[in-house]
């Protein structure tokens, strides 16, 4: 779940709703900055289907005593969230090979620098699993993977984005994470710098350089579940019972 607290609520982001979000800003993205259209249609399911893993777990959101907040995706307990990351990658190996290795370089890419021995029992599997699957493409095109996974990262930060951040937010308020604009991103940018981005105000966002080939809307869903619902029924009850809502966000030059 993705988490966003304001005065007397939180707002509620499923994950999968995320990543729909991501597939949605990718399916625009100029072929022109890519190598080749060769595995766009597989790149852009990875970035629809990345985390499919926590459709299940945010069915029923937990609360984080410690921080008095619903558990969020960053904060979540280690140990399960890295099962159904392994889960969510099965599934998808399940129906495309090529999305499948995106995903598992995506998620190997969170721990890349941890010393935990869960975290690394789990590289060592995704690993393995990435040779075996890069066997299934004899021919493959490293450069070419190497801007999908790098499109793909880049799909999932623009979603939290407009995720984490107030709407119409200034740049000074913005999520610490993008303030500096997207890392990674620099083989995006005709100098070699991240992309940046801003709201224009709290309906429509805009990047530098802009690397979409229209001017375009997506919607995200979310919940706005109260504190004191919460206190009354428990976040499990209190997010079931709280209406889904829809924000419409425009991208234009």
């Amino acid at each position: 779940m993705i988490i966003r607290e304001i005065k007397d609520s939180f707002i509620m982001i499923r994950q999968h709703d995320h990543a729909f979000l991501s597939g949605e800003l990718i399916k625009h993205f100029k072929p022109s900055l890519l190598k080749s259209d060769a595995f766009f249609d597989d790149a852009l399911y990875a970035a629809y289907q990345h985390d499919r893993s926590w459709i299940g777990l945010d069915e029923t959101p937990i609360w984080n005593d410690r921080e008095k907040i619903p558990y969020t995706f960053s904060d979540y307990p280690l140990l399960p969230k890295l099962a159904f990351y392994k889960i969510g990658v099965d599934e998808i190996e399940r129906v495309n090979t090529y999305a499948s290795l995106l995903c598992s370089l995506h998620f190997s890419s969170f721990f890349s620098q941890s010393k935990n021995k869960d975290c690394l029992v789990f590289l060592t599997g995704e690993a393995r699993r990435q040779m075996e699957l890069k066997e299934s493409f004899p021919d493959l095109d490293e450069e070419l993977l190497q801007q999908h996974f790098r499109l793909l990262q880049f799909s999932d930060n623009l979603s939290l984005y407009l995720c984490l951040n107030e709407p119409g937010a200034d740049k000074e308020d913005e999520h610490p994470w993008f303030k500096n604009g997207f890392q990674n991103t620099e083989m995006f940018h005709p100098e070699n710098q991240p992309l940046m981005s801003r709201w224009v105000n709290e309906n429509e966002v805009t990047l530098d350089p802009y690397p979409f080939d229209m001017d375009f809307d997506v919607s995200l869903p979310y919940k706005v579940v109260t504190k004191g619902l919460i206190e009354e029924m428990g976040i499990a009850e209190a997010y079931i019972e709280s209406d889904m809502e829809e924000k419409k966000i425009f991208f234009h030059q």
